[in-house]
């Protein structure tokens, strides 16, 4: 009996380490060509834990991760950096991110869609990636593409290429044009677009707003940047290739997308079985902070406020007399003041004011004396603080923040201000409304709960889902036929169409029958007084 039972508990052994599959790591393309640094907050840590789970991942990138020595499954392709600001400026005419808070949408559009058809050309012309293309042997080298779905689209022909299935990652979240890659409508009379700083709770002058940049989004991708990315193709393909395919034939092509998204965080809104929300996933556990900056936390006994903009918007091109705002109210109060400053040397600094050019965000976020996070609303920083449960006062500026604080003081765990227009009495009142009234902090525990309670983690909901798509070679079950429409037909504007000329044309037809008819009632008199003469 004891034989038997020890072979029972042997073969069930066998069975469960051949579930395991250990060893059966996959061979991963990563390719991300923008060099946008918030972004790779959350790409690195997709790779990371894609080296740790056993895959090889080849990394197309333009900042490396080599002094993490991540491993031998881990390779890296280190291309340069596109330098995108002289266009901004040049398209702009702004010196600094700071300074785009009133730029108009059709510009930051036209913006994008350049910076996206030249960084993608850009990337195409290095030898480095030149490599990758002219790889001879490339069936059965990898067996999935990862890309980033931001204007670099050019970058999903890497998989036609290697014919491995597709995978992109949205680090900016949800967003309008979406819906026609992965098959679905998107309501435009409840769903906002990021660039508008609406909730799902729209205004009948709000939801005009919102058709109109949502129409012109699409058409603008359309008409100019499709041809654009296109034409960048055929530039690099055509002696490579027969017949190069068409950015939206290449966009049929993906299997899943990992969004940078998760609710409170976005409003509720159709999603296709392959759009996969993974917000937060580059949050990790909390890890000692640099002992200067615990020493200070620490001895906040009235609290502590975080300050800072980000990677792209600089504290240092505040205005002076904005400055001197900040450091007057901030010198004031009794909580001390952890500000992500770039100049460590900013003079007249309060005894409870601490600069330093970089810091630990998501570690500081974590501490419990931190009462108040004061953000540009960018998505990675809102994130983190609804997940530690720091209410967030919102100085946003361009592109989604708008749209993030609203959706935070809707939610009563964050205020706003303008940068350009603020007083220290506002600044002042702003700060102690939501250090002392607990409803801020209640509110945002409750978001953070919510955030934090998921059937998986954000991470592991990742990594079965990448896996899913390799097991299944590319998962076509997931895609839905929408895809394959031309855009006319997504929309259903042939039925549209056709049910105007049903309507309109017996209409017309009447209204000429009804002119003839009075015409000739007109000409018959005048025929029967010449016949008299």
């Amino acid at each position: 009996m004891q034989f038997r039972s020890a072979l029972h508990i042997l073969l069930l052994s066998l069975v469960a380490l051949q579930q395991l599959d250990l060893g059966a790591g996959s061979r991963i393309l990563a390719a991300f060509f923008f060099p946008g640094k918030s972004h790779f907050m959350m790409t690195n840590a997709i790779i990371r834990e894609l080296v740790k789970q056993g895959h090889e991942v080849t990394f197309i990138t333009p900042f490396s991760l080599a002094k993490e020595k991540l491993g031998a499954n881990y390779k890296e392709i280190v291309i340069p950096q596109y330098d995108f600001w002289p266009e901004i400026k040049e398209m702009t005419k702004k010196n600094t991110v700071l300074e785009m808070t009133d730029l108009p949408n059709h510009v930051f559009f036209r913006m994008v869609n350049v910076m996206g058809v030249h960084s993608t050309d850009f990337a195409f012309e290095q030898p480095e990636i030149q490599a990758v293309i002219n790889e001879k042997n490339k069936v059965g080298k990898y067996d999935l593409l990862l890309a980033e779905q931001f204007f670099n689209e050019g970058a999903l022909i890497l998989g036609h290429l290697y014919q491995i299935p597709i995978i992109t990652v949205s680090t900016f979240g949800n967003a309008n044009y979406l819906s026609q890659l992965f098959g679905i409508v998107s309501p435009w009379s409840y769903v906002p677009h990021a660039y508008m700083p609406f909730t799902d709770r729209m205004s009948f002058l709000d939801r005009i707003s919102n058709v109109a940049i949502n129409a012109f989004e699409d058409l603008s991708r359309e008409f100019s940047y499709y041809p654009g990315q296109d034409a960048v193709l055929r530039k690099h393909f055509s002696k490579l290739l027969d017949r190069v395919p068409t950015i939206k034939e290449l966009e049929r092509n993906i299997s899943a997308i990992l969004l940078n998204t998760y609710m409170p965080l976005a409003s509720a809104r159709p999603m296709a079985y392959n759009m996969i929300p993974v917000g937060g996933l580059h949050i990790q556990p909390p890890k000692e902070l640099p002992e200067d900056l615990q020493k200070f936390l620490d001895g906040a006994t009235h609290g502590a406020i975080y300050f800072s903009l980000g990677s792209q918007v600089r504290s240092a091109d505040l205005p002076s007399e904005k400055l001197k705002i900040f450091l007057d109210v901030f010198g004031s109060l009794k909580q001390r003041v952890l500000w992500k400053f770039e100049d460590e040397s900013l003079p007249n600094l309060p005894a409870n004011v601490k600069v330093q050019s970089w810091l630990p965000q998501a570690d500081i976020l974590a501490h419990p004396n931190v009462k108040v996070f004061i953000a540009h609303g960018g998505l990675f920083g809102t994130q983190e603080a609804v997940y530690n449960g720091v209410p967030i006062l919102g100085m946003p500026v361009y592109c989604d923040q708008h749209q993030n604080i609203n959706q935070g003081k809707n939610a009563g765990y964050a205020l706003g201000l303008d940068y350009r227009s603020v007083t220290e009495e506002e600044l002042r009142g702003l700060l102690l409304e939501l250090i002392e009234n607990p409803k801020y902090a209640n509110n945002i525990k409750k978001a953070s709960r919510v955030f934090r309670d998921r059937p998986l983690g954000a991470m592991d909901t990742a990594m079965y889902w990448i896996n899913y798509v390799i097991e299944h070679r590319g998962a076509p079950h997931l895609v839905a036929a929408g895809v394959e429409l031309p855009w006319y037909q997504f929309y259903l504007l042939d039925i549209v169409g056709l049910a105007l000329a049903i309507i309109l044309l017996p209409i017309v037809a009447l209204i000429l029958i009804c002119r003839s008819k009075s015409s000739k009632s007109k000409n018959t008199p005048s025929k029967k007084k010449a016949k008299k003469n």
